[in-house]
């Protein structure tokens, strides 16, 4: 953790989807939203996007929604600019709900990818139905929240890290946090990371896992907010965001 050396010395990154919102077709493979960026798999294509939400929530509310095809992706991130040791203790935090859970995955947390064709098969984790070994992560850091209706237990939460001092998880039992995703219902996932590396783990402010040396402190990572398609038809995956919040630490040193 850096010594402060102005008034700016923290950072704090905050969308509330108040006005925002880019329908369907992005021209290119990014966007700006407020201080963050949409990326993924095919947000170029038509359907694919973020639209506001006339109803289903107040406070401002949009929804993502991926292109028809397996591993197509909406994701809204940070660049690769979160160093642990220099600039924790950071802390990240989403609201969100998805009215279904088939057929998708859904991801918060940090992860050194910077691709624009995010998705969280080929970048962050590459599961397979019925999956209770994870052998397959497919970024080399990652500390977060997965949700994924080709897991064992296919609506719940999970744990997972691999790039830290602590061995990478290996088994989705050792990831689960007893707590659903449920259709249409808003959640509130918030991580926090520790300069040393540990990190912790709520929904809706219920501290459900820490975990010592969890996340590195020498990799520059980003903080990701994604949902991934899991159809190979015509189907998307949607999910709606209230808010997003990242804080850290500025990090002074040359």
């Amino acid at each position: 953790m850096t010594t402060e050396q102005s008034a700016l010395g923290r950072i704090e990154a905050f969308e509330d989807f108040i006005g925002t919102e880019f329908p369907v077709e992005v021209a290119t493979h990014y966007k700006n939203i407020g201080a963050f960026q949409m990326t993924g798999l095919n947000i170029h294509q038509t359907t694919a996007g973020a639209v506001q939400q006339a109803s289903g929530g107040l406070n401002g509310v949009v929804r993502f929604t991926t292109y028809t095809t397996d591993s197509d992706s909406v994701f809204l991130r940070t660049a690769e600019c979160l160093d642990v040791a220099k600039m924790a203790p950071l802390v990240m935090e989403c609201r969100i709900k998805s009215e279904t859970i088939t057929l998708q995955e859904n991801f918060f947390g940090l992860c050194n990818i910077s691709d624009p064709d995010d998705n969280i098969e080929d970048h962050i984790i590459d599961t397979s139905a019925g999956t209770t070994t994870i052998t397959d992560f497919t970024a080399t850091h990652c500390c977060g929240f997965l949700r994924s209706s080709e897991l064992t237990a296919v609506a719940e939460w999970h744990a997972i890290w691999k790039g830290g001092t602590t061995s990478a998880l290996t088994t989705t039992a050792a990831g689960e946090l007893g707590v659903n995703m449920v259709a249409g219902d808003w959640q509130i996932l918030r991580i926090e990371v520790d300069p040393n590396g540990t990190a912790r783990w709520y929904i809706d402010g219920v501290l459900l896992k820490t975990l010592a040396g969890a996340v590195s402190t020498t990799e520059d990572l980003a903080c990701i907010l994604g949902v991934t398609d899991l159809a190979t038809t015509t189907v998307t995956a949607e999910m709606d965001a209230d808010y997003m919040l990242v804080r850290a630490n500025r990090d002074w040193t040359v």
